[in-house]
């Protein structure tokens, strides 16, 4: 290898041509695809509504990055699957995302340091530093605009919901359900959850079930029940829904854990149609006996030509102990080759019982289990590596901002069918995930694309499909789309 001067090398020949590297290839970025989810979100003001609405206890005279550059910066790392604090560290010279950020690419202005970033997600405050730690009044502000963002960002994903919409939507379905999150080492109310044999917090997310809109997501203590909490966050939820559009029919969906006296109530005091999960007793087994027996007779005449039988069956005077008057349960019966098996569903759809099994409660395979995944796969929700339960509350709040945001990106591109129908990690490798050379110039920034990427094509179609999204001209919170 033979070296040209200080800055070009000469390494090999590749047949009669020489190759040769220098440092002349300008400013490289690696997820310049991210420019069209910033143009569609930037005119809707979905970070730069929300970022005057959270309590910021800085002192003014130590701040160099306000609170919505901080929060346009963590919630495009999540996008491009840079998911914890210390990889803003690598990040905040990175021109792609500086243009993100609304600033002018240049080295000597970074964005914020992981640093910064942990801190604001404290509501860190160098106020009364000098102040001996049992006399800073400041700490009790610090406490304070912690909770208040955790109800601030959650009113606000209902709020961007219902001001996306087009049109009133004729039914609304709320989806719930609890996941588990394992911890990554002491943090603060995180316990050993035996169902999930881990250390773990146990966060419940509420999606509107037709596009997976995230309307409310709250971390919790890792050893609760399923259920601890579902009213007092479904409450509001459906209080903002009701406003907007009194008439909407809302139906709440949800897994066995939700199903205690309390959110049945609630539905019924709040008149939302209700499909929730039930766990066997023995009561439920004794009752539903002779048609599993039915069953299992069929399946042995007849098991050759039809191994996977089911039945669904329903109880219109079931009344458990806590509840004050009997409630109607579905029950799915089925005999496999594996052997048999009961579901129950408490419910007060009037529809026939394999309708309010099939069509309405399995769907939930869709949604909320496929933006959970996203949530934990696509954007790793998971990694709430914060020792303080607040700071990693506003962390997978604003995880469920860029799934907000990529939803909203699906909508926008509905006529791109390899968009509108990608998850986020399909749509982060080929879509996202781009290398571009910015160039800076006196009057214009350019930011070249490979004119070979097999994706241009799609790309550009998105572009197109934003910009017709956009069309009226939104410049402040958007007119939305319509409900699915």
């Amino acid at each position: 290898m033979a070296a040209l001067d200080t800055d070009h090398f000469t390494l090999w020949n590749l047949g009669p041509q020489q190759l040769l590297v220098d440092f002349q290839g300008g400013r490289l970025v690696a997820d310049a695809g991210l420019l069209a989810v910033r143009a569609l979100e930037r005119p809707l003001r979905v970070l730069a509504e929300l970022a005057p609405l959270l309590p910021d206890p800085r002192a003014p005279q130590f701040v160099h990055h306000s609170g919505e550059a901080l929060l346009t910066q963590e919630v495009y790392a999540l996008l491009a699957g840079y998911p914890d604090a210390n990889d803003a560290d690598e990040r905040r010279d990175d021109a792609l995302f500086q243009i993100l950020a609304d600033v002018s690419p240049d080295a000597e202005q970074p964005l914020a340091s992981g640093s910064t970033l942990a801190r604001f997600q404290y509501a860190y405050t160098r106020r009364q530093a000098d102040v001996p730690l049992e006399e800073r009044d400041v700490l009790l502000e610090v406490r304070a605009a912690q909770l208040q963002r955790l109800r601030i960002v959650n009113n606000y994903l209902a709020d961007l919901f219902i001001r996306t919409r087009t049109t009133p939507p004729t039914e609304l379905i709320l989806d719930v359900d609890a996941t588990d999150d394992p911890v990554h080492g002491g943090q603060a109310l995180s316990g050993y959850h035996g169902y999930y044999r881990q250390h773990q917090y146990l966060p419940l997310h509420v999606y509107e079930g037709h596009g997976g809109f995230p309307l409310a997501v709250w971390l919790r203590p890792g050893v609760v029940h399923a259920s601890c909490g579902a009213v007092d966050i479904l409450r509001p939820v459906v209080e903002q829904l009701r406003a907007a559009w009194p008439g909407v029919r809302i139906l709440l969906r949800a897994d066995n854990g939700l199903g205690v006296p309390a959110v049945y109530d609630f539905c019924e005091q709040q008149g939302l149609d209700y499909v929730i999960g039930y766990a066997s007793n023995a009561v439920l087994e004794r009752a539903t006996a002779p048609a599993l027996l039915a069953l299992q007779w069929y399946h042995g005449f007849y098991g050759r030509d039809e191994p996977h039988v089911q039945r669904f069956v329903e109880l219109g005077d079931y009344r458990a102990e806590s509840w004050p008057r009997p409630r109607r349960v579905v029950v799915k019966v089925a005999v496999t080759p594996q052997g048999s098996q009961r579901r129950y569903v408490v419910t007060n759809l009037t529809a026939a019982a394999a309708v309010v099994y099939r069509q309405v409660y399995v769907q939930r395979g869709a949604v909320p289990e496929q933006p959970i995944g996203e949530m934990k796969n696509g954007l790793r929700c998971e990694r709430l590596s914060s020792h303080g339960f607040c700071a990693n509350a506003f962390r997978l709040l604003t995880h469920a901002l860029a799934y907000a945001i990529v939803v909203l990106f699906r909508e926008a591109t509905a006529a791109v069918p390899e968009v509108a129908t990608a998850s986020v990690a399909t749509l982060r490798q080929r879509l996202w995930k781009v290398g571009a050379v910015v160039v800076t110039a006196a009057r214009r920034l350019w930011v070249h694309l490979p004119a070979a990427w097999p994706y241009r094509e799609v790309w550009q179609r998105v572009l197109g499909a934003v910009a017709r999204y956009l069309a009226p001209g939104r410049g402040g919170p958007p007119a939305p789309a319509a409900v699915g």
